[in-house]
């Protein structure tokens, strides 16, 4: 799950989106900035029943950047207490972008630039980043999952820096 924010002059409009190996997740709007408060109710009211449904064993891996929403004591006390519902992926501090999820936003950045005529209001923006976001082909996100092995072997070799990645 990542914030996405498709242009500096659209900053109300936010996404947050997940996928998997199998499948794209829902795509949930959000029309504030988040902050901690609202980030823990779209964790606990909409990502937590998704991840249950998927990985009803608690199988399923959960990922957030450090944004100071996530790490926000609400948010890590919340997390502690479903720990058995799912893996939270830890975040290092100034770490290598590994968040799979940024490729697929620029997918969704690259329909947009090309849209002709271009939204131009936020309700036709929010529908334009939905119907980018499905239509993005099973074989982006598995391709993704699949480098994840690679990607964490170029990190260590780099000793945290840069990588191709």
């Amino acid at each position: 799950m990542h914030e996405y924010n498709p242009s500096s002059w659209w900053e109300q409009c936010y996404g947050l989106g997940m996928f998997s190996w199998h499948d794209l997740g829902p795509l949930i709007c959000v029309e504030q900035r988040l902050n901690s408060t609202t980030y823990l109710s779209i964790v606990a009211d909409q990502v937590h029943p998704i991840m249950l449904m998927a990985y009803p064993s608690g199988d399923g891996f959960f990922q957030q950047d450090n944004a100071p929403c996530h790490g926000a004591p609400i948010v890590q006390e919340w997390l502690q207490e479903h720990e058995g519902d799912f893996t939270l992926l830890r975040w290092p501090p100034q770490s290598p972008d590994l968040n799979l999820i940024e490729h697929l936003w620029d997918e969704v950045k690259r329909a947009i630039r090309q849209l002709v005529p271009q939204p131009s209001n936020l309700t036709e923006l929010h529908s334009a980043i939905y119907q980018a976001w499905c239509q993005i082909p099973l074989i982006t996100f598995q391709h993704l999952v699949e480098s994840m092995p690679r990607r964490i072997a170029a990190v260590l070799k780099a000793k945290g820096g840069p990588t191709k990645y």
